[in-house]
């Protein structure tokens, strides 16, 4: 049978100390929170009145951009692990094949990128 670990206080203590800091900020939000009553606004959080349908259409552009940059976004941040590790890798001996593979996996975002520029994706009519 396996035991408790007996050093639990630490665990206990940061337990104790993240709830009742919740619940701190929680009482003092509802304690200082103005409670004056308003009609409610026909306009957005930001003040701008809004017009026409919630269900308008979208230029695809705009999704096909975000979408672009959140795919070579993430991509990039491989990168960054790679270039960290690259003088442990060296060290290993596999230093000129890492280099070679990143420079594959560059040349092949470079070559999307080339064919989504000539696409006419990240023009905007």
């Amino acid at each position: 049978m396996g035991s408790a670990p007996e050093n639990l206080g630490p665990i206990v203590i940061q337990l104790l100390l993240g709830v009742g800091f919740a619940a701190l900020i929680l009482t003092l939000a509802f304690i200082l929170n103005p409670r004056k009553k308003s009609k409610p606004h026909d306009t957005f959080e930001c003040g701008v009145e809004y017009y026409g349908d919630a269900r308008s259409v979208f230029n695809i552009k705009f999704y096909l951009v975000a979408v672009l940059f959140i795919l070579f976004d993430i991509e990039a941040v491989f990168l960054y692990p790679w270039a960290v590790n690259l003088i442990k890798f060296n060290e290993a001996g596999l230093g000129t094949f890492i280099l070679v593979e990143m420079f594959l996996f560059i040349f092949i975002l470079a070559v999307g990128l080339y064919y989504i520029w000539k696409k006419g994706a990240l023009e905007w009519d």
